[in-house]
């Protein structure tokens, strides 16, 4: 058994006025940089069976996973399995319009939870990377600090590299912990739409 369909064009009519539809693209005006604090050979802070290295550079390849999805252009310090010296992060930042390092806090205290940045610029950026780390892993939003505060003094990868450092949470804290292995591709997910918002013109 065949079937047939029919299709109805309507002819044109040279004197019918036409409707044109002017269409925006969008073009990437600013360049990313994304890095794992410490290295490969640094592990920073330690706790409830994880290291800081190890986790900051899990979520910086989940992250460029999901910003290649958002076709969105980038860099990272390092491949997959690679995290490159504070140095060449450093040097990297310089050159980009927004450069955004992740690292874990860590408190004598298990008690110590929540998320913040630290900078010298971005703000904006910053309050809506902190609240999206609060309202995803469901921890305290610690807020926006100037590298000069409290214990975070003479970052360089503020102070040479004009970037942002991410605290996701406190590697210390068992529940952090727990809420971030349960939500860290979302939050991965969440990262990249916020990022793609920023360089997006």
């Amino acid at each position: 058994m065949s079937f047939l369909k029919q299709f109805f064009v309507k002819e044109a009519n040279i004197n019918d006025s036409v409707e044109v539809i002017e269409v925006k693209e969008q073009v990437q005006t600013k360049s990313l940089f994304i890095s794992a604090g410490h290295s490969n050979k640094d592990p920073g802070a330690v706790g409830n069976g994880y290291t800081e290295a190890d986790i900051v550079l899990e979520f910086r390849n989940l992250l460029g996973d999901e910003l290649k999805k958002l076709d969105i252009c980038f860099t990272m310090d390092g491949e997959k399995n690679v995290n490159l010296p504070l140095s060449d992060a450093i040097n990297l930042a310089k050159i980009s319009d927004i450069a955004i390092e992740f690292h874990c806090n860590s408190f004598h205290k298990p008690s110590a939870t929540g998320c913040e940045t630290l900078s010298d610029d971005h703000f904006d950026l910053c309050d809506k990377i902190n609240q999206t780390i609060s309202d995803t892993l469901n921890i305290n939003n610690r807020g926006s600090k100037g590298q000069s505060s409290g214990q975070h003094s003479r970052l360089g990868f503020i102070s040479k590299g004009k970037g942002i450092i991410v605290e996701l949470f406190f590697i210390s804290n068992p529940d952090d912990v727990t809420k971030y292995q349960s939500n860290k591709q979302e939050l991965a997910r969440r990262m990249a739409i916020i990022l793609k918002d920023e360089v997006m013109g």
